[in-house]
């Protein structure tokens, strides 16, 4: 063996270093290490540490029921946008549900509920609505429709007053617009407020835009906001009609824009294009590009972006 060249430093004393951190996921740590149970029950066993005075997360301990609002309902988002990835979406069901656990233990805290009691809460209510499986008359078959009206009747009982019934009072006010919209006519429809077909809705959908049209030329802004909140109201259950939820093809359509605006953007820097000085033409030449690419119809390309009719011209996005 050769000697050591005497001009290479000696390795200092000590344990070796720690080889660098491999890419990809960071490796599970195994809970039972920490006195965790599995499943549920170690989820809150791991919220009752996080709270602990005694070594807790100091973050944690500062939420409250206000300061979580915003998580709740961004996880919530974060799930409708993972729904059709399996992977993603189990991740972002977990994300939803520490809120759950979160909310209830802050609750248990100040001496209301814990997460037991949200978990009977919900069975108990599953139980009382569902009595064609779990009650009496379980042997009866029954159509998903008469079920529907089933629950309404069982809801409506459950929340007792003596006025009159009201279908749409469960709605929550809270919704995103084009969701409550959808639950209030689907609501409505359960008493028999609807057009039979949708060529009603459909005819319904062009007389709100003659009347948005009008407002338009004749009208005053006010008057051009409820038109256009008419129209887009009777379009959501023009949606319904045909089998659609208004939220979900909106939520697409956001996401494909955002895809073919990209590419236009891409195609710019590629070109070495400001965006906002290349011109309608030029940009929806890029436009017509990403629809074709997602159609399978061309390759990506930095070409000066016209359509492939060659003049600039585009069909609607």
């Amino acid at each position: 063996m050769d000697d050591a060249d005497p001009s290479e430093p000696e390795p200092a004393p000590g344990p070796a270093p720690s080889p660098a951190p491999a890419s990809g996921p960071a490796p599970a740590l195994d809970h039972r290490a920490h006195g965790l149970r599995d499943g549920l029950p170690g989820l809150r066993d791991l919220m009752d540490r996080l709270l602990d005075p005694r070594g807790g997360c100091p973050w944690d301990q500062e939420q409250t029921l206000d300061t979580l609002r915003p998580y709740l309902l961004e996880e919530a988002h974060e799930v409708l946008e993972a729904m059709d990835d399996p992977a993603a979406h189990r991740g972002e069901l977990g994300d939803l549900l520490f809120q759950v656990v979160f909310q209830a233990a802050l609750r248990e805290r100040q001496g209301h509920f814990d997460l037991d009691g949200v978990v009977e809460a919900i069975r108990s209510k599953m139980l009382r609505r569902h009595p064609h499986v779990f009650g009496d008359d379980r042997q009866r078959a029954m159509t998903a429709e008469e079920v529907e009206r089933q629950w309404a009747a069982i809801k409506g009982t459950e929340r007792g007053g003596d006025g009159p019934p009201d279908p749409l009072a469960g709605v929550p006010r809270g919704l995103p617009a084009l969701q409550r919209a959808w639950r209030l006519q689907d609501k409505a429809a359960q008493v028999g407020f609807d057009w039979p077909d949708i060529e009603g809705a459909l005819g319904k959908a062009r007389e709100e835009w003659d009347e948005l049209m009008q407002a338009r030329t004749e009208g005053s802004l006010e008057q051009v906001r409820e038109e256009l909140g008419d129209l887009l109201f009777v379009l959501v259950r023009v949606a319904q009609k045909l089998g659609v939820e208004a939220e979900d093809a909106l939520r697409r359509a956001n996401a494909k824009f955002e895809r073919r605006f990209g590419h236009v953007m891409a195609c710019c820097h590629a070109e070495g294009i400001a965006p906002g000085q290349a011109g309608l033409a030029v940009l929806d030449g890029f436009w017509e590009q990403a629809k074709a690419i997602e159609r399978g119809q061309a390759e990506p390309s930095g070409s000066r972006g016209e359509s492939p009719g060659g003049d600039g011209s585009s069909e609607p996005r």
